[in-house]
């Protein structure tokens, strides 16, 4: 595409606004707080759909990704914290007898972990915590290993709050994992222009997601002592959702 950068940001409105309208019902539900309480039901039978076609497109880049998630343990059992654990398609990649949290801001998760909880005997689970990731009390200062996020902060408008709080739970020395889908970094193209048209009626359908995250950006700006960080064209068939960030830093 070889539009001034002007040019572009107005056919982008416009291709927002003209959704806008068709989706205006649906801005008015959401202004009257129904929309939310729809999506608080209905997001985790859809997300327990699609996230296992996900799971099986991202399983390679997960297993090289988690590999190494034992050498972070400080005792004989690792313990470790996911956040925004959802229906627990992470639990099949953990080592044996770690140690897991579950946390996420929406109860209805709860009954759709039942079926990974079932399958993952190779672990001990110690809980599932209804909060935000960005404001975490309930889990003490230092007290995890590892603390797995994938993907999460697409949904939470404070992603450096997210990672502060991460910061905050992990033991010196342990390590926040993240698989995030992000904004593509290649403004000529055709994802980042359909990314930016589509991102608001992406928010209002999926509970909140953002497409236009820079997450690469706040993980520089969280400080942590080591930052490992890979950009990928992930091989999902979601082609907005294609750009992605993966890797580790360590306290």
């Amino acid at each position: 595409m070889h539009l001034n950068s002007l040019n572009m940001s107005a056919i982008i409105f416009i291709f927002q606004l003209i959704l806008a309208v068709i989706l205006l019902p649906f801005h008015i539900l959401y202004y009257l707080g129904i929309w939310g309480l729809v999506l608080k039901k209905a997001f985790p039978l859809f997300f327990s759909k699609v996230i296992i076609s996900y799971n099986k497109e991202m399983k390679e880049h997960k297993k090289t990704l988690f590999s190494n998630l034992s050498i972070f343990g400080s005792s004989k059992e690792l313990r470790l914290l996911e956040i925004g654990c959802g229906t627990g398609a992470n639990f099949e990649f953990y080592p044996k007898g770690c140690r897991v949290t579950c946390l996420d801001i929406n109860l209805n998760f709860k009954q759709f972990l039942s079926k990974s909880l079932a399958e993952s005997d190779h672990l001990k689970f110690d809980g599932f915590l209804v909060a935000s990731a960005d404001n975490m009390t309930s889990v003490a200062d230092a007290s995890m290993d590892v603390v797995v996020c994938t993907p999460l902060v697409c949904s939470v408008p404070n992603t450096l709050a997210v990672l502060k709080e991460a910061k905050r739970v992990l033991k010196p020395g342990g390590a926040f994992f993240f698989i995030e889908h992000v904004a593509s970094t290649d403004e000529s193209s055709w994802i980042s222009f359909f990314q930016k048209v589509l991102n608001p009626t992406w928010q209002l359908f999926f509970d909140g997601c953002s497409l236009q995250k820079a997450t690469w950006k706040d993980l520089d700006d969280a400080k942590f002592s080591e930052l490992n960080i890979r950009h990928i064209m992930a091989p999902t068939s979601w082609r907005l959702i294609k750009p992605h960030i993966i890797g580790y830093a360590i306290k």
